[in-house]
């Protein structure tokens, strides 16, 4: 297998949000929010920790990688033929929190679930703003 044919893809989204690391820890850990913004969730934040996300459409198959509180959490995401990692950073600012996303691991043959993806989480993100608006 050649390089160009083993190279992957990632979709990064990056805001600058006014809420502290802690409050966006949430959002992204704790399933009755996770269901808000993303989909419904039977997540829990540990390391090795099985869980699956549910949609009208069918379910993600995650397992939890990397756990470090208020700071990156990270987890596969395998659906269909797609194997991917995402990863949340929180950086704090000045003004509140540097969230960063990244989901790695598209195949340049999988440009369905690319440009699905590319199309998909900045939604996400605005659902998530949204929650973060409601919560205290």
């Amino acid at each position: 297998m050649t390089e160009a044919q083993t190279e992957t893809l990632s979709v990064v989204v990056e805001r600058e949000l006014p809420h502290p690391p802690e409050k966006i820890w949430r959002a992204l850990t704790q399933p009755h929010l996770i269901e808000e913004w993303l989909m419904k969730a039977d997540f829990k934040p540990d390391v090795g920790h099985d869980f699956s996300l549910r949609a009208d459409w069918g379910s993600i198959a995650c397992k939890v990688l990397e756990v470090e509180p208020n700071r990156t959490l990270a987890y596969t995401w395998d659906a269909y033929a797609l194997k991917s990692v995402v990863t949340w950073t929180l950086t704090p600012t000045d003004a509140g929190t540097r969230l960063r996303m990244e989901q790695s691991g598209f195949l340049p043959n999988q440009p369905q679930f690319y440009e699905g993806a590319k199309a998909g989480w900045p939604q996400f993100f605005g659902k998530l703003e949204q929650v973060l608006e409601r919560l205290d």
